[in-house]
């Protein structure tokens, strides 16, 4: 049996289990993109920065089923499953590439008026919508104020609190008591710059998973080109023979 036709159906086989694998995979990326996002939406970070974190989740739930396609394809040796395989990992290897653009896209436009839209909300401590996102913000990142902890100085919420900064500024496991001439107690960084570095590392990372599944395509691509070539000479072979 010809080895190029044995290794072409084996990694046709080993494909179906990596879709089945690779959706679990794709989706957990997928929302926790979404989640990392929504957990910071009060700052109105772009929106369609989540498009390719939307076209993953959708990669995904198609990804189960091209799996069940492409090894009832393989084992039953049917030209017009493969030829169907064929097209939807086409499909699959196109959405990616896609996702895969809009990234690159949206990657740079994370910044945008982060720091008008942070100030904002920051202005409006004391609200309860916007102290729940600016004290989730500052405890998550460990840092205070939109680019440094001073900036709270400015902040109407620090004149009516005895000129000190809201709790959530103060290091973990310390006793503080937000006071500005304690500041070896607080966290000094401000969250612009941690929000902007965490919004682009999420990214960043979907983007090598993308990157990754769409050359685990590429591969089942042009297996199921070599066993079509040989289907075409009818000596299409079993793989257990």
């Amino acid at each position: 049996m010809d080895c190029g036709i044995i290794a072409s159906k084996t990694v046709l086989l080993l494909l179906s289990l990596i879709f089945w694998a690779a959706g679990s995979a794709l989706a957990y990326v997928g929302a926790y993109v979404i989640s990392s996002y929504k957990n910071f939406d009060d700052f109105r970070v772009d929106k369609y920065s989540v498009i390719p974190a939307a076209i993953i989740i959708a990669v995904a739930v198609v990804m189960f089923i091209i799996g069940i396609i492409g090894c009832c394809a393989t084992l039953r040796e049917s030209k017009v499953g493969l030829g169907f395989f064929l097209l939807l990992i086409l499909l699959m290897f196109a959405a990616e590439v896609t996702a895969f653009v809009f990234g690159i896209i949206y990657k740079g436009r994370i910044n945008g008026d982060l720091e008008k839209t942070m100030n904002e909300v920051f202005d409006k401590y004391g609200d309860e919508s916007e102290t729940r996102a600016v004290d989730y913000l500052q405890t998550q990142l460990e840092c205070c104020g939109v680019l440094n902890y001073t900036d709270w100085s400015s902040r109407p919420w620090f004149s009516s609190h005895n000129n000190s900064v809201p709790h959530s500024c103060c290091k973990a496991n310390t006793t503080c008591t937000g006071q500005f001439n304690h500041p070896e107690v607080l966290n000094t960084h401000g969250c612009k710059t941690k929000l902007e570095e965490l919004l682009q590392n999420v990214l960043t990372y979907a983007m090598f998973v993308i990157m990754g599944f769409a050359i685990i395509k590429f591969f089942g691509m042009i297996s199921i080109c070599v066993i079509a070539c040989r289907s075409s000479r009818n000596d299409y072979q079993p793989l257990y023979s």
